[in-house]
């Protein structure tokens, strides 16, 4: 697929977002792994704020525990909390310069543990204020182009206009409403994901991808999946194997 018929597929996908079952947690889920392709990045997360003005993971390309770790960290501290306050991004911060790291140690060393060289992040805007961030990670030195700052931007705000297509602009308590039932969703799913990795005596990403594949495969949203085996109303012996 070519990088144009690639942001036409997000597009389609954020047309999706107007139908009455849109899975927020998913379409996020799969802007990330487009972000990877598009802007030839070696991960992309996406944190949105909570009720409590705190960043919370929603979405991430890869589900590996390492990666999810590097996120959960700015929930506090991190690019991503900077973006978030200032509603600016920061691009081409060099993980292994002490001064374009100096307000988030801890958060660097753990990405350079987790292999990354460089970090971007922009800010997933309402008009001139954040609702959340898009993190973007290299495993080598390499900037982004102008031009791929220009789509990154585009892509966080697509992510946006999804999120709040059907809030009411003159409500901002409908608002956090909305983006707090996207948090909630991802949180039943990490729930879920424990649930089967024990299960089946596997690792969290295995699990989701056999989550995903099953209601993929029967045309269900994985959060009523996930909200089916919390109720126990989905046995998880239907789920194949990984």
């Amino acid at each position: 697929m070519s990088r144009e018929q690639e942001v036409s597929t997000v597009f389609v996908q954020v047309a999706d977002s107007l139908i009455d079952d849109f899975d927020p947690v998913e379409f996020l889920e799969q802007l990330c792994g487009h972000c990877v392709t598009l802007l030839d990045v070696s991960a992309a997360g996406i944190l949105l704020a909570n009720a409590e003005d705190t960043l919370q993971t929603i979405a991430a390309s890869d589900e590996n525990t390492h990666l999810l770790e590097l996120f959960a960290l700015q929930h506090h501290q991190g690019p991503c909390v900077d973006c978030y306050r200032t509603s600016t991004a920061r691009i081409n911060i060099d993980l292994n310069s002490s001064a374009d790291t100096a307000d988030w140690p801890a958060f660097a060393d753990h990405a350079r543990r987790s292999g990354f060289q460089t970090s971007h992040v922009v800010p997933l805007r309402l008009r001139d204020r954040a609702v959340g961030a898009l993190n973007l990670f290299h495993t080598s030195v390499q900037p982004l182009t102008p031009q791929d700052v220009s789509l990154a931007q585009a892509l966080a705000d697509v992510a946006t206009i999804a999120l709040l297509q059907q809030r009411d602009l003159g409500q901002e308590q409908t608002e956090k409403a909305q983006l707090q039932r996207a948090l909630t969703t991802r949180i039943l799913i990490e729930q879920v994901k424990g649930i089967l990795a024990e299960r089946w005596n596997t690792d969290p990403d295995t699990a989701f991808s056999a989550l995903r594949t099953y209601a993929r495969a029967r045309n269900l949203r994985i959060s009523e999946c996930a909200r089916q085996i919390i109720d126990q109303t989905l046995d998880t012996r239907l789920i194949p194997h990984p």
